[in-house]
């Protein structure tokens, strides 16, 4: 039976956040297990007159490039896809994997490497705004509906729950709070599991409302990499390529870590800061405000946004809030604040995960 609800998603996703325009290249990046979704995509898209490129994929071809790739195959640039995104308007990436033990089992020197390989298209899909415009959706699969705890029923109607609301009302709440953030200068973390300070570029912070993420529901900015001083304990893991990196402490100065500690995958999450020359620097500090997304899930499409959270980001700051680090990865982590405040420039602005503005 039809679920009507794929339909509805994609014209949100094809007016809404994308706003896709006549003789515009659209590129539709899934998996097969999203099908559905990618043909009804493809389907909004030919219907506002634009040129529907769909590039479906199998998830288990990753694990088998990662698993039986040598060096020079790693290294090898792909010319065909970078030609492909600068040819296109619009990019839409749907987030799905089948293989429950995804990339858990690779070495993950090799996935770094091709994170360095791949670093010019993905810069220019997720950091050009002014040439190619990106939203990333998540459809309901199985690996994700058992990361949740929940069966595919109820996996299912929280995606399409999270992701059919009231734009329009989250963005008033956004806008609200970007009017604050963009004014602020100093941002102090105090309490459970946290006494960090750090400055931030305020007047680039920007809002998420379901352009580029679906669903959306946070504000983001560019922390000023050398500022951060004082240490932070993550009460979330971070899942990354398949790897799950537990119980995170990381200890600042002058915005280096000097301290690190991990209650699972130290070596892992040691690498991921070793990438490059930047990717040991926070690039992202971003305040979860989706109220209808009210329990972890282990996919930060979704628990970033989060209610009574922030986060940090490892590695590249988006151009938009201002740039200032550089890097070949992004690797978002969670922080829970029901439990500390958020202090700008002095003033209490949240407390206990409640706004206090």
């Amino acid at each position: 039976m039809e679920d009507l609800r794929i339909k509805k998603l994609a014209k949100l996703i094809v007016g809404y956040s994308l706003d896709v325009k006549k003789n515009e290249k659209v590129i539709i990046d899934a998996d097969v297990e999203a099908k559905e979704l990618a043909l009804a995509l493809y389907r909004e898209v030919l219907l506002k007159g634009g040129h529907p490129v769909l590039d479906l994929n199998f998830p288990e071809a990753d694990y088998l490039f990662y698993k039986h790739s040598k060096k020079h195959q790693l290294k090898r640039f792909p010319k065909h896809i970078h030609y492909n995104v600068k040819t296109a308007k619009k990019y839409v990436f749907v987030d799905t994997e089948s293989n429950v033990k995804g990339l858990s089992d690779v070495d993950p020197e090799k996935i770094l490497l091709r994170e360095r390989v791949m670093e010019p298209i993905t810069k220019h899909i997720f950091n050009s705004r002014e040439k190619i415009r990106c939203c990333m959706v998540s459809f309901p699969c199985k690996k994700y509906a058992e990361q949740a705890g929940m069966s595919m029923k109820e996996y299912s109607d929280f995606v399409f729950s999270v992701c059919l609301q009231n734009w329009k009302k989250m963005e008033k709440q956004a806008k609200h709070l970007l009017k604050i953030f963009r004014k602020g200068k100093k941002v102090h973390l105090l309490g459970k599991g946290v006494d960090l300070k750090f400055e931030i570029n305020g007047k680039k912070a920007e809002e998420e409302i379901g352009k580029e993420n679906m669903p959306g529901g946070e504000i983001y900015m560019a922390p000023k990499k050398k500022s951060f001083n004082g240490w932070i304990k993550f009460d979330y893991p971070v899942i990354e390529y398949g790897g799950e990196i537990k119980g995170i402490f990381l200890r600042l100065k002058e915005g280096e870590i000097v301290e690190v500690k991990a209650e699972k995958n130290l070596d892992y999450l040691k690498k991921i800061l070793k990438t490059d020359k930047n990717s040991g620097y926070f690039g992202e500090f971003g305040i979860g405000i989706n109220k209808k997304i009210n329990k972890f899930t282990r996919n930060m499409l979704f628990d970033e946004k989060l209610g009574g959270t922030i986060h940090f980001a490892f590695g590249m700051a988006y151009k938009e809030n201002g740039g200032g680090n550089d890097s070949s990865v992004h690797v978002d982590i969670l922080k829970d604040m029901k439990h500390a405040k958020l202090i700008l420039d002095g003033k209490v602005v949240q407390e206990r995960g409640r706004w206090k503005i």
